[in-house]
């Protein structure tokens, strides 16, 4: 066995094996996978080998295309099979909202390249002979869907890693993993050491006992998942028989997916009664096992089934599969850097390893050879979790997410598993106050203030919600008087030191403010890509406070350390420091009504520390709504004492508070971009018009610099614009088609509703060649194309 390497990956299913196999492609040939028992042990033997593109994030549908086209790569490499079907597949609706989500995603396939389509119930029957329509509205036929074999693939993933140099170590356990000081690792197994630069965790059911290992927690738990092969069916047979095979079915209703297994079919469930499996740890000497027949826990759906697929009562069951595979809350891979950890990389959690497996390679693959992955990965980035993150919130969302895997995604849906985990003091005061919750990053955050009269719950919907009203009242609170919410969902990161402005001209593309001053900086990658979207206020020489979005908080500190540097000193102090913003036309008079500075002095962007009240705040001139605001930090422990201060001296004024869905309204009157919106690993400053925030004067070559320079003497080849749209009861959310001249040219990053201006909004990156003063297009809306035209100036002025 070999004792060192430059990469060791630990587990042998078809994820570790995808990653192996990119690391080869991409150069690192000195690679090694260490695997307890033989390959496809765990998981990968008993999956039911289908694959398909439909994801609701764009990303991890590109990704999942890429991991379909590959295959037909890997035989003509290896010479091996991988038992390909394309035998295209076709998802159900048997109610309108279910319909829509369909059609939303059609319209994101557009400008994807995928060719999608939605067909009526007589093609679904026509194509899919098994099936009863009745009921029935429509469905989504993907053509690139099908199945394969689980084993052939890992092994030709396999064979084409050993053909670019990596090694194999079967029948090796791993005992344990350490650290050396200088970053590389030891890896004890029984049949000896080795050591490694880098580790990648793909141990798929051992993932948390191997993260353990090195004092890493993942966030993942096996559910028990069960499907039936049937003996020969006659209408199987027949297809057969005249040269045909039966495409996939997906039945959200009816929790399942079918497909042709020989001259039979294979069922399988997502059923409601779920059953988490090893909660507390997997046994080390599982793996070529299978679970105990349950059919009591898929009573319900078999019935169901019995119903939507006639053919399956008729037939008699040939065999059941019933294995555990690994989950993380959001159903998402966990992939990427470990935060906190050096060398330490994670491919864990890949629920659908023949449909994400190969994009999950490669974009570890990228992360390592590269430095960074081509596109924007976060929903599967292991840093969308905190350090807050433990089993008591892993186990109840997990099984949240099962039960959920085939239910309709909305774009204002708030799930209610594992809710209040985190809070801030005003929780109850403002639950008291009518605040209807959302979450993120584990954090409740309010999305509105229900009065008298108004719905204390949001109604999941792709149509203009019920809470219109409210967030409209809310709106018009701000722009007439002034508003008050919280800064909690901000990240805030506190920098110090000697080499604090020099290390932050390095790390921030943009200028660095003097004292008492602040600015806004994109951050970006080496290749030029926005990594970050940042407030950096300088409170004294030599301390800062950056803030961003509280929801990447992990993400951006896992990059900080990265390229620390001496004399600098980095804390996050994103719940160690909250506050308010108040924001509106009269929010300095309720200022100045607290506080014994002349407010009239502090310009815009300025940054003062300040008493209000009997409370101690940090404050800057600035708002996220484009209104006359501030921002008040202080220490958690003194909030309710500032609300009281603040609260008191607005009620002449008519204060109101207001959540996150009015403060996504009023950011659209300014034109304002949302990080991960118009402000993501996808896009460029000059794409999204971030450029005019960087600092090419300054004699510092901070990271991306040379890309940006580039970019500047070429010019990107699209651009973002401001559409207002002619919508009639549903906004854009992301990723609609944009039609310029009758075909797609681009597609929206956000939008909404302005209750301001009283119009619909678009943001949308199109070709720059297409751009005009006057450019009017179409952007299809739950698969209506509704007329839009180009905005120049913000519907509130400065």
């Amino acid at each position: 066995m070999k004792t060192t390497t430059r990469v060791a990956i630990i587990g042998g299913g078809v994820v570790g094996c995808s990653v192996l196999y990119h690391l080869t492609k991409l150069g690192w040939s000195d690679v090694m996978l260490l695997e307890r028992s033989e390959l496809t042990s765990g998981s990968t033997w008993h999956a039911a080998g289908g694959f398909h593109t439909l994801n609701g994030d764009t990303n991890m549908a590109a990704l999942q295309g890429y991991t379909i086209k590959l295959y037909r790569e890997l035989e003509a490499m290896t010479g091996m099979s991988c038992g390909l079907h394309h035998v295209g597949g076709v998802t159900l609706a048997d109610n309108q909202d279910r319909f829509d989500m369909l059609v939303a995603e059609r319209a994101k396939h557009r400008y994807m390249g995928l060719e999608t389509e939605i067909i009526g119930p007589d093609e679904i029957a026509k194509i899919a002979p098994v099936t009863n329509t009745d009921g029935i509205i429509g469905g989504l036929y993907d053509p690139l869907d099908g199945h394969l074999d689980p084993s052939g693939t890992t092994h030709a993933y396999a064979k084409a890693a050993r053909m670019g140099g990596a090694h194999i170590e079967t029948h090796c356990k791993v005992l344990s993993t350490t650290q050396r000081a200088d970053g590389t690792w030891d890896l004890v197994t029984d049949k000896g050491s080795v050591h490694a630069e880098h580790i990648v965790n793909a141990a798929g059911l051992w993932a948390r006992e191997v993260g353990a290992m090195a004092g890493v927690y993942f966030p993942l738990l096996p559910m028990e998942h069960q499907y039936i092969v049937t003996e020969d069916v006659p209408q199987i047979a027949a297809m057969i028989d005249a040269g045909g095979e039966h495409p996939h079915v997906m039945d959200p209703a009816g929790e399942s997916y079918l497909r042709q297994e020989g001259r039979g079919l294979c069922i399988g469930f997502y059923e409601q009664p779920c059953r988490p499996w090893a909660v507390n740890g997997t046994p080390w000497d599982f793996g070529h096992e299978l679970l105990a027949d349950d059919f009591d826990k898929i009573e319900d759906s078999i019935a169901f089934a019995y119903k939507r697929f006639p053919a399956l009562e008729s037939a008699g069951v040939k065999s059941v599969i019933h294995g555990p595979f690994t989950f993380a809350p959001d159903g998402n891979p966990l992939v990427g850097p470990v935060p906190g950890m050096r060398n330490y990389w994670s491919a864990c959690a890949v629920m659908a390893g023949f449909s994400q497996g190969g994009g999950v390679g490669l974009t570890l693959a990228q992360w390592m050879v590269e430095g960074e992955p081509e596109r924007d990965v976060f929903a599967m980035d292991c840093a969308r979790f905190g350090a807050w993150i433990t089993p008591g919130y892993t186990v109840p969302k997990v099984i949240e997410n099962y039960q959920r895997r085939f239910s309709v995604s909305y774009p204002n849906e708030e799930l209610p598993a594992a809710r209040g985990l985190r809070r801030t003091p005003m929780y109850d005061h403002f639950s008291s106050m009518g605040a209807v919750w959302g979450a993120q990053f584990g954090l409740e955050v309010p999305n509105y203030f229900a009065q008298t009269g108004e719905p204390d719950f949001e109604t999941p919907s792709f149509r203009r919600s019920n809470a219109w009203d409210a967030v409209r009242r809310e709106v018009k609170a701000v722009r007439s008087g002034v508003g008050i919410n919280e800064v909690h969902n901000f990240s805030k990161f506190l920098v110090s030191g000697t080499g604090a402005r020099a290390w932050l001209d390095r790390i921030m593309a943009g200028r660095i403010p003097q004292a008492g001053r602040l600015s806004l900086t994109p951050m970006l990658s080496p290749k030029g890509k926005l990594i970050g979207d940042f407030t950096v206020s300088c409170i004294r020489e030599g301390l800062f406070q950056l803030t961003a979005s509280y929801g990447s908080q992990a993400y951006h500190q896992r990059w900080f350390e990265e390229n620390m540097a001496p004399g600098v000193t980095l804390q996050n102090i994103s719940d160690q420091r909250t506050g308010f913003q108040i924001a509106g036309p009269k929010a300095a008079e309720v200022l100045q009504s607290c506080t014994t500075v002349n407010v009239a002095e502090i310009k815009f962007l300025d940054v003062i520390e300040l008493m209000v009240g009997s409370t101690a705040c940090l404050a800057q001139q600035v708002s996220y709504t484009g209104d006359h605001g501030f921002e008040l930090y202080c220490d958690p422990m003194a909030q309710r004492t500032l609300w009281d201060s603040l609260w008191e001296a607005g009620k002449p004024h008519g204060m109101t508070p207001f959540g996150m869905r009015a403060m996504m309204s009023l950011r659209l009157d300014r034109f304002f971009g949302s990080w991960l919106s118009e402000f993501s690993p996808d896009y460029t400053a000059a794409e999204t018009g971030l450029d005019r925030f960087i600092s090419f004067r300054k004699p510092v070559d901070f990271i991306g610099r040379s890309a940006a320079e580039a970019e500047r003497l070429t010019t990107p080849e699209r651009q973002l614009v401001i559409f207002e749209v002619d919508a009639l009861v549903a906004d854009v959310v992301a990723y609609e088609p944009v039609f310029i001249n009758g075909t797609v040219q681009g597609f929206c990053t956000s939008g909404g509703y302005s209750h301001h201006a009283e119009k619909s909004i678009a943001f949308a990156l199109v070709p720059r060649a297409a751009v005009t003063d006057d450019l009017q297009a179409e952007i299809e809306i739950l698969g209506q194309l509704r007329p839009a035209k180009r905005l120049l100036e913000p519907l509130l002025l400065p």
